[in-house]
């Protein structure tokens, strides 16, 4: 979840949106981000009704901004979500937004960042010195142009034997210090890492992210 002058956004709808949503007070979001289509990232839109209620939204639709391939995926998995012909209402009211590049949202610019999951291309974001790089195998290297100044990072650390489509501890090690950000968290850590004892082992700067996190950054400067 991203917040800015009054504004708030999230970056996918998992499984455990919900959970999260309840646990955090999200009571109201500006739109949702999705970096790729697979379950774990997107499984949670059916949570995001109560937030597309009239009296939240003010009548509109909330937006979900996606590239063509996700949005795709996303029209197939909820096509009674999309299709918005269920006469019972009882659906999220949202709508798409299909980008192939940089977009202002609420008066920031969202810059999508290409990286590999396996063979697969997605996107992570950055918004201003802030960037979220999930599910990725592979940093292409024009991508390491478009990070250049973050100061707030999260990086995918699936574990540490690799993976064909995760980065491992190491690799992401090596990629957060190539970045220099003031600050990374290693973020869609499999249980094959100890917590605490991992964390223990990564420089300054370093840290494996948590449930309910918060980070604060100026992301204009």
């Amino acid at each position: 979840m991203v917040e800015w002058d009054g504004h708030r956004i999230v970056i996918d709808s998992g499984p455990d949106f919900r959970e999260q949503a309840i646990r955090e007070g999200i009571d109201r979001l500006d739109a949702v981000l999705y970096t790729h289509g697979h379950a774990d990232h997107i499984l949670g839109l059916d949570d995001l009704r109560p937030l597309t209620y009239p009296h939240v939204t003010g009548g509109g639709r909330l937006p979900l901004y996606a590239r063509r391939e996700t949005a795709t995926v996303l029209q197939s998995v909820f096509r009674y979500v999309f299709d918005d012909d269920y006469k019972y209402g009882g659906i999220a009211k949202v709508e798409l937004r299909e980008f192939n590049g940089p977009f202002e949202l609420s008066g920031l610019r969202i810059v999508p960042v290409p990286v590999l999951h396996g063979d697969t291309e997605i996107v992570g974001y950055r918004i201003g010195r802030f960037a979220y790089l999930t599910d990725f195998s592979e940093v292409p290297e024009a991508s390491f142009g478009i990070l250049e100044g973050v100061e707030l990072l999260f990086l995918d650390a699936l574990r540490h034997v690799p993976h064909p489509t995760h980065s491992t501890v190491a690799d992401s090690l090596k990629i957060a210090a190539r970045i220099g950000a003031q600050q990374t968290y290693f973020i869609h850590m499999s249980h094959d890492l100890a917590h605490e004892e991992t964390d223990r082992t990564l420089p300054d700067g370093v840290h494996l992210a948590y449930d309910g996190l918060r980070a604060e950054i100026d992301l204009e400067g």
